[in-house]
């Protein structure tokens, strides 16, 4: 059901889609910085695979979400809900961090578009924020 795409031990990213291809992109560049993320592709968000989450978590202690939609009712607010009532929340060494779409209508112009969707660059601040670097 999930695939763990990349292994590593100082964050997790969730995602499913298209920010998938985002997370792999941002933990290229966050390699570089010494930072190594575990991104987890959700191939299916029902039945979701939270065992697969909370393992990782429970191993990098930090947890960042990414997903294109709008901030409420979304993917990511589910997975964080689940992680903060489960018993990965005591291994967590920091909030859960959500990147998401822009809380409003989608633009029909390109570099609205490109703005309003998270972007590489989004995630890795996200991560940077987790971690407190």
């Amino acid at each position: 059901l999930t695939l763990v795409s990349v292994l590593g031990t100082h964050v997790t990213l969730v995602a499913h889609s298209r920010p998938v291809g985002h997370c792999l992109e941002a933990a290229t560049v966050l390699s570089k910085e010494g930072v190594e993320c575990e991104v987890i592709n959700m191939r299916t968000i029902r039945p979701m695979d939270i065992e697969t989450v909370e393992a990782s978590v429970v191993k990098t202690n930090h947890l960042v979400t990414v997903e294109g939609g709008w901030p409420q009712f979304g993917v990511g607010a589910e997975i964080c809900a689940r992680i903060m009532e489960g018993p990965a929340f005591n291994y967590l060494d920091a909030p859960a961090v959500r990147v998401t779409g822009a809380d409003v209508p989608m633009p029909y112009a390109k570099i609205l578009e490109d703005n309003s969707i998270p972007q590489v660059k989004d995630i890795v601040f996200a991560v940077k924020k987790a971690l407190n670097i």
